[in-house]
């Protein structure tokens, strides 16, 4: 089986009204976060950074630190084999909304964590989100952490 690997963020910003509001980009079929192929000779975070310019537009992002959370799927790729992927994300926020979408993209928003959870299509990235505001809330141990 063929694999590939991933990297992305889960981004955020608080609204003036002090909510946290996040990022989902809408794929025309799915809603997920800002993510991309890792490319030979980078390494996850450069692959993460690189990809949310391309996607959004943004170029300045805080770091949030002790977050990295993977996930794997398998998937049919277009020529029927079947894949299987990795996807690390790490968290950064950000403080403008501003954003400039990419050809991949047909929209995008900015939403409150219980909305982003019920908008975001698939159940593992749900899981990222929930285990992003949990790191976020109580900034304790996040049982999904890998090292980066």
């Amino acid at each position: 089986m063929k694999t590939e690997r991933s990297a992305g963020f889960i981004i955020f910003r608080n609204s003036s009204a002090g909510e946290r509001l996040f990022l989902l980009l809408d794929y025309g079929s799915h809603w997920d976060y800002p993510k991309g192929h890792v490319e030979a000779g980078e390494d996850d975070l450069t692959a993460a950074r690189r990809e949310l310019v391309e996607e959004s537009g943004i170029t300045q992002v805080k770091l949030v630190p002790g977050f990295a959370q993977e996930i794997s799927y398998i998937f049919r790729g277009r020529r029927g084999g079947l894949i299987q992927k990795s996807v690390v994300f790490f968290l950064a926020e950000v403080e403008s909304d501003q954003i400039t979408l990419s050809h991949e993209h047909v929209g995008f928003a900015w939403l409150n964590a219980q909305t982003a959870s019920r908008r975001v299509s698939y159940a593992n990235a749900r899981s990222v989100l929930t285990a992003a505001i949990k790191h976020l809330d109580d900034g304790g141990p996040n049982l999904f952490d890998s090292p980066i």
